[in-house]
């Protein structure tokens, strides 16, 4: 496989070891990353979270308290509840991790991602929508509605995570352009539709067929309906997966219009941009797609390790494929009041790319020590995967629960950041909740 192709879990998926030294600095200097809260800085800390910190020897340093780092901003979006809206033009939202603590993430609580402007609904008619798969690649440019494919072609339902590429881009330092998303840009709904390979299969693919890239129905930003707002693609391997979708509904109904109704591609694993929304076209290319958001900076990062800040020519960029490895805390709330003595139960989920969680561990102690969580397996392939524990405290004051998978091949996330790129993707540092021990 192409260096600038290949997935990039060795890259921005490091051991436990080797992402506390990416971000900490040398093992054998304790104190460029533990120990930091001291005399007036404890206090002052502490006074800020309402509380003693019992394990404040155990936190990193230049940690900001989770009890610190959440908000409770909320915006009315049709058809959602409890979003937070990050950019209203395009419009952009994610949702609170403890409204994403459904098995099934339900419509109303899936993040919304724009580069564009949706189609109006009033000009949506999926009787006759049409979808025209073409391209350099193909024996012979063709034309489907969705009753056509609804008709000619098997149905498949999947449970299939979806994921922005700069989801947790808000905790990079120095900061990184774009939507500054926390950890809600995620969901795992159910996704019913046709296979993409069956279609594609249909129409014939010819032998130098590198690309499967789509066009959808939104508009430019600006307004200029002569230009996409955003064409990606992934390679014929990924797009020929039996996970790969064409679908028209979602947990067994239409799909949102903010999330693409009538018609939209369902890649499971890799970012969701390349899930493309609103599908009207598909084009099968003989070389890697060239689209808009393909190519400069969109959706890569540094092919190696960079300083913080680096300015990284684009040559040296990668294209993001696979996801790495990462787990969400959705209950209980961060912020809650816990009795001391009493056991707390915890839950959430985890997912890695195309791989599997193996294992999941959660903290409260900032990462000094780990307690391995219970781990179900996935509904399917490139389904997230539900876990649970039960933890206690030693003493009443401020604690944070953090929580961190490792997939099938031995990669954990890493404590706190991983590798710093210019964009702000791949955040798959440990969610933390914080609870009050009273």
């Amino acid at each position: 496989m192409a260096k600038k192709e290949r997935g990039l879990h060795e890259l921005y998926g490091k051991d436990p070891i080797e992402a506390d030294e990416l971000v900490w600095g040398r093992k054998s200097d304790p104190l460029t990353r533990r120990g930091f809260l001291k005399g007036s800085g404890l206090a002052a800390m502490s006074a800020a979270v309402g509380a003693s910190i019992p394990f404040a020897h155990l936190m990193p340093g230049g940690l900001i308290p989770a009890a610190l780092a959440q908000t409770s901003e909320s915006f009315s979006i049709p058809g959602k509840e409890g979003l937070v809206v990050l950019n209203d033009r395009p419009l952009n939202a994610e949702t609170p991790a403890h409204l994403l603590d459904d098995a099934v993430t339900p419509g109303k609580y899936l993040f919304i991602r724009n580069n564009g402007r949706p189609p109006a609904m009033a000009n949506i008619d999926p009787a006759t929508w049409m979808i025209e798969i073409g391209g350099e690649s193909v024996k012979a440019t063709k034309q489907y509605s969705i009753a056509e494919l609804k008709k000619r072609f098997k149905h498949y339902t999947y449970q299939l995570q979806l994921e922005c590429g700069g989801n947790g881009r808000s905790e990079f330092v120095p900061p990184a352009s774009g939507n500054q998303w926390s950890v809600g840009a995620v969901g795992c709904p159910e996704w019913t539709g046709v296979r993409l390979k069956d279609v594609l299969e249909d129409v014939g693919l010819t032998d130098d067929a590198v690309y499967v890239a789509y066009y959808g129905a939104d508009a430019h930003a600006s307004g200029d309906t002569t230009k996409a707002p955003i064409s990606r693609g992934v390679p014929v391997a990924k797009a020929m997966e039996k996970e790969s979708l064409i679908a028209w509904a979602m947990n067994g109904e239409d799909i949102p219009h903010m999330n693409g109704h009538p018609l939209r591609l369902v890649i499971g694993g890799w970012p969701g941009s390349v899930c493309g929304k609103w599908l009207n076209r598909i084009v099968v290319r003989n070389q890697v797609h060239d689209g808009p958001k393909m190519t400069g900076t969109s959706y890569r990062v540094p092919c190696s390790p960079v300083a913080p800040g680096s300015s990284v020519p684009d040559e040296d960029m990668c294209i993001i494929e696979s996801m790495p490895v990462k787990s969400l805390v959705t209950f209980p709330k961060s912020g809650i009041e816990h009795e001391l003595g009493k056991a707390l139960a915890i839950r959430g989920h985890a997912w890695a790319g195309d791989r599997e969680v193996a294992r999941m561990h959660v903290s409260t102690d900032f990462g000094a020590t780990w307690q391995k969580a219970e781990l179900d397996k996935p509904a399917n392939r490139l389904a997230w995967q539900h876990w649970r524990a039960s933890v206690e405290f030693p003493e009443a004051g401020y604690y944070e629960i953090w929580a961190r998978a490792t997939d099938d091949a031995g990669v954990a996330q890493p404590m706190v950041l991983p590798g710093w790129n210019p964009k702000g993707y791949l955040n798959n540092a440990c969610h933390r909740i914080a609870v009050q021990v009273a």
